[in-house]
């Protein structure tokens, strides 16, 4: 019997407010005129849009905000109500709490219950890991229809009265590399116009004996002060690792699915700066098209993936065909996916 195909229906997404520029961010942390510039040319993040108020430090919007508003763009532009959803996955490294799972928030505000539904703990690339998830469930057939959230708010960890000019470069880098937000996808067994066919998904650890890239403590630097940086970047590291990892994914999906570089038509490479993208997108040495948002929305992590698949699914026709790649430097994990237009 021939395994069924999955189908990628909808995407959607949510940002929380207007968007922060690096001018923005220079004002607030009383920043000299040449950071801007250095945060222009060595980051190459425009803006990014965040939950707390950078004056007042007040949280205006949780996970569970923007992911159920993101999952109403996805089911709309599917055509679906909650009711035809039967599996719910959410990904996520910034939970709202530890319990109620924020997954179960957010099916409460969309009305849906009596499915499955499973939150994952991970950083960038737990985007595809509940795409992989939600794709093995409705391969087995008992399940029809899937709802995918993905999404990061930072806000608990962004201290707005930091002194940025005695940071070091591990910690000043996350006030300007990362943004909140989250997004959506719908995948089914069933086709519908528009849609595209998830030919191939995959994620893998490769972290043994690898210090972590990046961590992310279970406080905020408010709440726990002089127990460390509640988040650091190893950025060496990721600038090092980041595009090499990136290339042995493209090369894997192309070899898995018998595609040549020349097949793809549309690249969706990591998100991590608007810097870095563009390196990493130069060094996959592929024609197609580039679908990136992160130069404009900040690193929004497990929100990522979901942002770049609202902006390929308006573009991929008729056997035209995507690639996607996320590495999380957390412990170090290689995920990747393909899109073909049906």
């Amino acid at each position: 019997m021939d395994t069924p195909e999955i189908h990628l229906l909808s995407a959607g997404s949510a940002l929380p407010g207007p968007a922060v520029d690096n001018a923005a961010l220079a004002r607030r942390f009383k920043m000299e005129p040449l950071w801007e510039q250095w945060v222009d040319a060595f980051i190459g993040t425009r803006s990014r849009h965040l939950a707390v108020d950078l004056e007042t430090g007040v949280i205006g919007h949780t996970l569970a905000d923007l992911g159920t508003a993101a999952a109403r763009v996805a089911l709309e532009r599917a055509a679906l109500r909650a009711g035809d959803i039967d599996l719910l996955v959410m990904a996520t490294s910034t939970p709202d709490a530890l319990m109620p799972a924020t997954v179960n928030v957010v099916a409460d505000r969309l009305g849906i219950d009596q499915v499955p539904s499973y939150q994952l703990q991970s950083g960038c690339s737990g985007a595809v890991q509940a795409l992989d998830l939600a794709r093995q469930i409705l391969l087995n057939g008992r399940h029809r229809t899937a709802l995918v959230i993905g999404g990061d708010v930072v806000a608990p960890f962004y201290d707005v009265n930091a002194d940025l000019r005695k940071l070091p470069p591990a910690e000043l880098v996350n006030f300007v590399l990362f943004g909140d937000g989250a997004g959506a996808a719908v995948l089914s067994v069933d086709p519908a116009p528009g849609s595209a066919a998830l030919r191939s998904v995959f994620t893998r650890l490769v972290g043994l004996g690898r210090a972590p890239g990046a961590t992310l403590e279970w406080y905020g630097p408010v709440e726990r002060p002089g127990k460390g940086p509640a988040a650091a970047e190893d950025y060496k590291a990721i600038e090092e690792l980041v595009p090499v990892m990136s290339q042995d994914v493209l090369h894997e999906l192309l070899d898995d699915l018998g595609w040549r570089g020349e097949d793809v038509d549309y690249v969706l490479p990591p998100q991590l700066s608007g810097r870095m993208t563009t390196q990493i997108f130069e060094r996959l040495g592929l024609a197609g098209q580039q679908v990136s948002c992160v130069a404009e929305t900040g690193n929004i992590g497990n929100g990522v993936v979901f942002f770049q698949l609202e902006r390929a699914l308006g573009r991929i026709g008729p056997k035209e065909r995507a690639v996607g790649i996320s590495i999380e430097s957390s412990k170090w994990i290689k995920a990747g996916f393909a899109l073909e237009g049906v």
